[in-house]
């Protein structure tokens, strides 16, 4: 068992004076809030005017899919590079003033048990960050708003106050996040070993193991049958998700049913009903 499958109590690790010092790292799609950050991002740009009315329906249609299915290494890295175009030559001051309306809405979809854990472990001495593979803008933002210890995000090179469009470190995606963590444990202090870690794809399997908590939120199929494995630690909030994925299938189930061959159709129709002239004491 990793040494983050060596807890899965659910309590969150306290050290006492002189013990080593451990951090909560929280990712923030579909773990601290419902859905993308990155749709909100997207809308802000649209009202102004940075991006189409097309581009913004495409960023809907993959906050909806990141959604109902989790992320993927492709789509990742195509969001990462469309959000690199789309910035490039922008000044920071006019990507800055987009926070409000990005907060607007942001806020709302936090989950409330999401933030008391936070402040759970912030209250027991653990510094608490935001770990994700948005904008390091964006993990400022709400690690301000929050009262966060602070915010580690996926930096962008900017030359005389305008991006480049060009990453200027690690995309904090996979093994990026712990090259992350790694870097603030050695700032701050931070001892893996006795950290938390919450997240919820198979993508950040590796944050996960980095640490010696491990708490799996909303996770997709790979991730819940490796937290089960495991032991770890799985919550559930997202219970729009749940609904979606049930009336997916039930709309594959009737999709299915429409195109079965007519035979067919009529025996599921006809299932558990008399006979036409078979009456309660039988046949002819």
């Amino acid at each position: 068992m990793s040494a983050a499958g060596a807890s899965s109590n659910g309590s969150a690790p306290h050290a006492p004076d002189g013990a080593a010092r451990g951090a909560a790292f929280f990712d923030l799609d579909k773990t601290l809030m419902a859905g993308s950050s990155g749709i909100f991002f997207a809308r802000a740009a649209y009202e102004s005017g940075m991006i189409s009315r097309r581009r913004l329906a495409r960023d809907a249609y993959e906050n909806f899919r990141f959604r109902l299915l989790g992320s993927t290494d492709d789509r990742a890295d195509d969001v990462r590079k469309r959000v690199g175009q789309m910035i490039a030559g922008v000044r920071v001051r006019d990507l800055e003033r987009l926070s409000p309306r990005v907060l607007a809405g942001v806020l709302p979809r936090l989950y409330p048990e999401m933030l008391d854990r936070a402040y759970a472990h912030q209250d027991e001495g653990m510094p608490v960050y935001i770990l994700t593979a948005a904008s390091q803008e964006m993990a400022d933002l709400l690690a301000r708003v929050l009262a966060f210890d602070g915010g580690i995000g996926s930096r962008s090179e900017i030359v005389d106050g305008r991006y480049t469009g060009r990453p200027a470190g690690p995309f904090n995606y996979r093994e990026g996040k712990v090259l992350a963590m790694a870097e603030v444990a050695e700032r701050d202090g931070i001892d893996l070993a006795v950290s938390c870690a919450y997240s919820d794809s198979e993508s950040d399997l590796p944050m996960l193991r980095a640490v010696g908590h491990a708490v799996v939120v909303n996770p997709d199929t790979a991730l819940r049958r490796i937290a089960l494995q495991e032991g770890w630690e799985i919550l559930e909030l997202d219970q729009l998700a749940r609904r979606l994925k049930l009336l997916a299938l039930g709309g594959a189930a009737v999709a299915a049913a429409a195109l079965a061959p007519a035979p067919a159709r009529q025996r599921v129709r006809g299932l558990g009903r008399p006979r036409r002239g078979a009456g309660a004491g039988g046949g002819a």
